[in-house]
């Protein structure tokens, strides 16, 4: 996966909603083109799987959009 940023503000901290309840959010990094969730996350629920159409949103900006229009 190659690096990608927040098309807005350049960022690499984002994060997804839970789709079985939309006010559940999972944060994660873009490090090295890898997803890295925020510590302690995945030990307390299980992430959703993150694909090309996963609602995304920056962690730092107002951007949301489909994961694979990341830049």
């Amino acid at each position: 996966m190659s690096e990608r940023k927040c098309p807005y503000c350049g960022s690499q901290n984002f994060y997804v909603k839970d789709p079985e309840d939309q006010y559940e959010i999972y944060e994660f990094a873009l490090q090295g083109g890898n997803i890295q969730f925020k510590p302690g996350e995945e030990e307390t629920s299980q992430p959703p799987e993150i694909g090309a159409e996963t609602e995304t949103y920056c962690g730092t900006c107002s951007w949301h959009g489909k994961f694979n229009t990341l830049k």
